[in-house]
């Protein structure tokens, strides 16, 4: 009898033995579970949205309890959307006016990019104003005083009569009211044109228009995936220095050369401009948190995506903003 029982015990043993080495091994204790959770509502500006979908993905990777929701719609709608409480973080293109600044607008600076001339890579006169580059006076003449209103005007030759398309953003835009200050005026609708909602619109519209003339943001004109103009549109050169033809430091065929440009200060600004994000009053929470990220860690993702990175003086400044 005692010999079932010593044999009865041997085999619970066994089958506890058994169990406890099936079950998962837990996780060491010193090591922390991500504490950071949450939703991060973000909108604004066609020209940041680009970049924030890579700072999302990747913030993301280091905190898989965060979740994004990125909108574009204008660095107009970006405001509205921060000042109203409907997102957490705005995208905002262009400079934080003071009322904005009285309704509880908070906002720091995380990159550079700029705005740029495009026209159909079927222009009639798109070798002329390769070889020439626009100046900013005839920039001027088209979309704020109207005094230029044909191609041929454009490059010199009053034979071609062609009548220039005109287009410009119908949407509040951080792109417009740049390309307007370039221009001479001081606010979107200083500029004349036919109205175009968003800036992918605004590209494929002039691509299918060879008379048309619009402006566009960087990462819109350029292709990602080759760094070329995007299929059927060209970014004529800016003649910066009026000499009545295009330099080598004027025409940017590539979107690392139009970036470089920028960063050097050799492309104007404007249109060459700020990013910033805004939100309600000084950030906290998760908010603070990934925007101090973006400050820091997240800029080594923007020479990649087609955008200028802070200086650390910048990088500083707007640190020490947050805090």
């Amino acid at each position: 009898m005692r010999m079932a029982w010593q044999k009865l015990l041997w085999i619970i043993m066994i089958i506890v033995l058994v169990a406890c080495s099936a079950q998962p091994s837990a996780a060491p204790v010193d090591a922390p579970a991500d504490e950071l959770s949450g939703t991060i509502a973000v909108s604004g500006a066609f020209a940041l949205y680009p970049m924030m979908t890579v700072w999302a993905e990747e913030f993301q990777k280091l905190h898989p309890n965060v979740t994004f929701d990125v909108q574009g719609g204008g660095a107009g709608k970006g405001m509205t959307d921060t000042l109203s409480g409907a997102v957490d973080i705005g995208m905002i293109s262009r400079a934080i006016k003071p009322e904005e600044e009285e309704q509880g607008a908070f906002w720091v600076k995380v990159t550079e990019d700029a705005v740029y001339a495009v026209i159909s890579a079927n222009n009639p006169v798109a070798a002329q104003i390769v070889a020439k580059g626009i100046s900013q006076e005839t920039i001027a003449k088209i979309y704020i005083t109207g005094e230029i209103t044909t191609w041929g005007q454009v490059v010199g030759d009053p034979s071609i009569t062609d009548p220039i398309n005109i287009y410009t953003r119908s949407d509040a835009s951080g792109a417009a009211e740049m390309w307007a200050k370039f221009g001479g005026g001081k606010v979107q609708d200083d500029l004349k044109g036919v109205g175009v909602n968003s800036e992918p619109a605004m590209v494929d519209t002039v691509i299918k228009d060879p008379l048309g003339i619009g402006y566009s943001n960087l990462n819109s004109v350029y292709d990602p995936g080759t760094g070329g103009f995007v299929t059927g549109a060209i970014v004529p050169p800016l003649d910066i220095n009026q000499n009545g033809q295009a330099d080598a430091n004027e025409y940017y065929e590539t979107k690392d050369e139009a970036l470089q440009a920028v960063a050097d200060g050799i492309y104007p600004s404007p249109p060459a401009r700020d990013e910033h994000l805004a939100t309600k009053g000084k950030p906290t929470g998760l908010v603070l948190t990934f925007i101090e990220w973006i400050l820091t860690d997240g800029q080594q993702y923007l020479a990649p995506a087609g955008y200028v990175p802070l200086t650390s003086d910048e990088q500083q400044a707007s640190l020490e903003k947050l805090k």
